[in-house]
């Protein structure tokens, strides 16, 4: 077992900074003033948002949502909307907790890398090498016979899944929810949610399935940050939020970013979608994070605060570092936000490839890699990705800027993140000396 210091405590610059966003918090709800003139967002641009979402709640699309726009060290914007629960009919605040899903995903990425800077994993370590039980993973290949019966044919894999292929959704693990195919069906038929499992059955369970890729060929989206999150226990001898909220989340004053609502008080903070816009896909419907179970699922268990995401954000944003702690080194960091299914990496993307045009995929997040093409305005090299559960965020480096959005919706997460992201960019009163983002990152 891998032994590690006790848990840090925060410190006095950490605490000093939680205290004045939780001032921050308070304030939210006041009229626009000096910060958002001071991070180059003009008030009339701010003002297109509370327009848009006010009217998306008046649409019954949306009960509520909270959003915040951090730029050149100010918070620009933080402010609520609506309900937080529209059976309860509690008003929405900056506290609400609400299910992130996949944006899970770059926190379990950030705590593995810390392990790689530790020396205690590496990005070309076979998977295998901390669940042996992958070492014989086979390759689904679908064959369609004469007749036209399709079987599924099991092949060796041409080589091992590796950490890299777990971080950049390329170890051919897969979704049964996303597409269809008798790889995905396997995974349906195998009932991977059923029961109380942990991390270490889970991962068992997702052994004995087939590949639906060979592993570093192709971009698809699946179980793959669960797996990792397994490894993070292995390697560290910890639970996965054990280490992770001793390495990044307590250090970072994260203090309501966890895999359940655990404190009675907090309970009802959490946030609900309307009644009918709970089905994430068959068989997946939004839980109850009040419920606690074995499992903490690196890729979509966690729920979070704008507060707390915002710091991860930040964090990211800096290279590294907040409150004078580093976290990852600056080199780490912009391989995490570098796009690694580039040309060269010798992988295409799947049919189903989320990030979309113009956009590639680092070690835990999609990447911008080109001006245009994709859906919502910004900047190449903004690294981002999104919740099933309607949740969004986004850095954007050439811009010193961070976007939170929260909110719980599945029926309209898509075009929410999409018109966000043209209001805020189109708040933009300064794009910032040699940026150009006229020139190549708007469309």
């Amino acid at each position: 077992m891998q032994m590690f210091f006790s848990p840090p405590k925060l410190s006095t610059l950490t605490l000093a900074a939680t205290l004045a966003f939780a001032v921050t918090i308070a304030l939210a709800e006041s009229s626009l003033s000096a910060p958002a003139i001071e991070a180059g967002l003009t008030r009339e641009g701010l003002a297109g948002i509370d327009t848009y979402l006010e009217a998306e709640i008046a649409a019954k699309k949306i009960p509520g949502a909270v959003v915040l726009i951090q730029r050149n060290g100010e918070t620009a914007y933080l402010k609520s909307f609506g309900l937080r629960d529209p059976g309860t009919k509690q008003p929405m605040t900056a506290t609400s907790i609400f299910r992130i899903y996949s944006m899970s995903k770059p926190i379990t990425t950030v705590a593995a890398m810390m392990l790689v800077e530790d020396g205690k994993l590496r990005l070309d370590d076979p998977l295998s090498k901390y669940i042996p039980s992958f070492a014989g993973v086979k390759v689904g290949v679908e064959q369609k016979a004469a007749n036209g019966a399709v079987t599924l044919d099991l092949v060796p894999a041409r080589q091992p899944i590796t950490i890299r292929d777990l971080m950049r959704h390329t170890s051919g693990i897969t979704y049964s929810f996303i597409g269809e195919g008798l790889v995905k069906k396997a995974y349906a038929d195998a009932h991977l949610f059923a029961g109380d499992l942990d991390n270490a059955g889970f991962a068992e369970k997702i052994a004995k399935l087939p590949l639906d890729y060979q592993p570093g060929t192709t971009w698809d989206y699946g179980h793959s940050t669960d797996i990792l999150g397994r490894v993070i226990e292995v390697v560290s001898g910890q639970s996965l939020y054990q280490f992770e909220k001793q390495r990044l989340l307590d250090p970072l004053g994260m203090k309501d970013t966890a895999f359940y609502v655990a404190d009675p008080a907090q309970k009802s903070l959490v946030a609900e979608p309307f009644p009918n816009d709970r089905i994430i896909a068959d068989h997946f419907v939004m839980n109850d994070p009040r419920v606690e179970q074995k499992w903490e699922a690196g890729g979509h268990g966690m729920v979070s605060t704008v507060a707390d995401y915002a710091r991860f954000a930040r964090m990211l944003l800096n290279g590294g570092t907040l409150d004078g702690q580093r976290y990852l080194s600056e080199q780490t960091v912009l391989s995490m936000g570098s796009d690694h299914i580039g040309p060269g990496s010798g992988v295409a993307p799947g049919p189903y490839y989320l990030p979309g045009s113009g956009c590639g995929f680092g070690l835990g997040f999609s990447v911008r890699t080109e001006p245009g093409h994709t859906a919502g305005e910004g900047s190449v090299g903004e690294m981002n990705w999104s919740g099933a559960g309607g949740t969004t965020f986004w850095i954007d480096p050439k811009q010193d800027m961070i976007v939170v959005f929260m909110a719980q919706t599945v029926a309209d997460r898509d075009s929410l993140r999409v018109h966000l992201k043209d209001l805020v960019y189109r708040a933009l009163d300064d794009i910032g000396p040699g940026v150009g983002l006229k020139a190549d990152a708007r469309h």
